[in-house]
C-alpha cells in the first residue's frame, strides 16, 4: 500500500510543512492546558504520547471520534508490514513526513482535527516511528475508559463465535471480572499449544493446553526416573 517512491510523489501535492508545524502547535496548547486524569498509567514513550492524545481528546470532546480514528490507523498499520518500516525511517524529511501524514490519513478515513494534529506532532518531532505502539496503547486507555476487561483465548486453532460467546458468558460471571465491567474478547491462535485453551483475564492466567498438560506429564516422569 506505501512505498518510498509513492510518498515522494505524494511529497509534491502535499501541505507545506509549515501546517504541520501550526497543527502540532495547536494540539500541544490543547493537550496541556487543564489536567485530565487518564483511566490507567501507562509507560514508555508511546504510552506517554496515547497519553497526551487521550488528554487532547478529553478536552476537545472528540474522545470517541478519535477512538475510532486511532483503531483504523492501527489496523491500516497491521495489515501493511512495510508502512512500520517506513514510518521508522530516520533519514525522512519535512517533505516525506507531510506526505505520510496525507496518506494515512486518506488511507484511514482519518478526518478528527485531533488525530490530524496528534499525527501531525509526532511528524514534528521525529516519533512517527512510535505510531503502531500508540495505537495498542491508546486502544488500551480507552478500553479502561470503558470499564473493559480483554480475555485473551488462546487456541490451537480458530474458534467459532458460539464458543467464544459461551466463553464470555461463563467468564463474566465469575470473579476473574470485576463488578460493572464489560467483558472484551479476543482469540489468538497459536498452533504450539496443540489443543486446549489458554484463557487470560486482565493480570491472571488459566492454562488449560494440551501442551501444558505434557509439560507437567514429563516434568512427573523425569522427577520419579
Amino acid at each position: 500500500m506505501f512505498s518510498r517512491q509513492a510518498v515522494l510523489r505524494a511529497a509534491r501535492s502535499a501541505a507545506p510543512q509549515r501546517a504541520i508545524q501550526a497543527q502540532a502547535r495547536t494540539y500541544a496548547a490543547a493537550a496541556s492546558n487543564e489536567k485530565v486524569k487518564a483511566p490507567v498509567t501507562l509507560f514508555g514513550i508511546d504510552g506517554t504520547y496515547a497519553t497526551a492524545l487521550y488528554t487532547a481528546a478529553v478536552k476537545t470532546s472528540s474522545l470517541e471520534p478519535t477512538a475510532k480514528g486511532v483503531s483504523a490507523l492501527g489496523n491500516l498499520i497491521a495489515k501493511d508490514p512495510k508502512l512500520v518500516g517506513i514510518l521508522q525511517t530516520p533519514t525522512l524529511s519535512p517533505a516525506d513526513k507531510t506526505a505520510i501524514i496525507v496518506e494515512l490519513q486518506k488511507a484511514a478515513g482519518v478526518t478528527g482535527e485531533t488525530v490530524k494534529n496528534f499525527l501531525a506532532a509526532l511528524a514534528e518531532n521525529n516519533r512517527l516511528g512510535l505510531l503502531p505502539g500508540v495505537c495498542t496503547k491508546f486502544g488500551e486507555l480507552m478500553s479502561a475508559a470503558r470499564g473493559e476487561v480483554e480475555m485473551v483465548v488462546t487456541s490451537a486453532q480458530p474458534l467459532d463465535n458460539k464458543t467464544l460467546n459461551r466463553l464470555e458468558s461463563a467468564v463474566s460471571k465469575s470473579s476473574y471480572v470485576g463488578e460493572g465491567k464489560k467483558l472484551k474478547v479476543k482469540n489468538q491462535v497459536n498452533p504450539e499449544i496443540i489443543g486446549g485453551l489458554i484463557v487470560e483475564v486482565g493480570e491472571r492466567t488459566i492454562d488449560l493446553s494440551v501442551s501444558a498438560k505434557l509439560a507437567k506429564m514429563n516434568k512427573l516422569l523425569t522427577d520419579t526416573l
